[in-house]
């Protein structure tokens, strides 16, 4: 229908600033750079943020109240990325194919973190880790342990925090120097 694009977002950018702003900082978190031993570059910093988007975003999918909030993230997430390759000196002609690029990267890590996270056991989990983050590292195998860990614990931090913290803008993520 027409007028559907005109339909006002349910949640105000505030709220959405808000969330992916608490996601950024998650990923800036100098713990994940000097201890877990992702590459403090462009990519690894990238590859923390998809990390934590991702587990966000599942986690508004899953309830239909917040499932536009979800989307509204991730439009923010696109919009900071177009807004970073600018910055960085991408040409304009150039956006659009890295802009390809990054979308499919979030899609491919988030559905390989997902279906690790929903598996029994570890393994899918460090292995999409220590691919996605390390490179396939044989010698970040223990971090890329580690940091699963750290995820599965965010994840069920994140499914246990109430409907309306999210819809208001607060997150809370797991403390990563917590994990041994």
């Amino acid at each position: 229908m027409i007028f559907s694009r005109f339909r006002r977002e349910p949640r105000g950018p505030d709220t959405i600033s808000a969330l992916y702003g608490m996601i950024v900082a998650q990923a800036r978190l100098p713990c994940f750079y000097r201890d877990y031993a992702v590459a403090d570059t462009v990519n690894g910093r990238f590859d923390l943020i998809v990390l934590h988007l991702a587990l966000v975003v599942d986690r508004l999918i899953r309830d239909p109240a917040l499932k536009a909030l979800g989307q509204g993230i991730f439009d923010r997430f696109c919009r900071d990325m177009d807004d970073n390759l600018r910055e960085m000196g991408i040409a304009d002609l150039k956006v659009p194919k890295e802009m390809k690029k990054m979308g499919e990267a979030f899609y491919g890590r988030s559905q390989a973190y997902q279906l690790g996270l929903a598996a029994a056991g570890d393994e899918a989990l460090v292995e999409a880790i220590s691919r996605n983050i390390y490179g396939g590292s044989p010698s970040e195998l223990a971090a890329a342990r580690r940091l699963a860990v750290y995820m599965r614990g965010a994840a069920s931090d994140l499914a246990a925090q109430p409907a309306a913290d999210l819809a208001a803008g607060q997150v809370r993520f797991s403390d990563p120097a917590a994990v041994p």
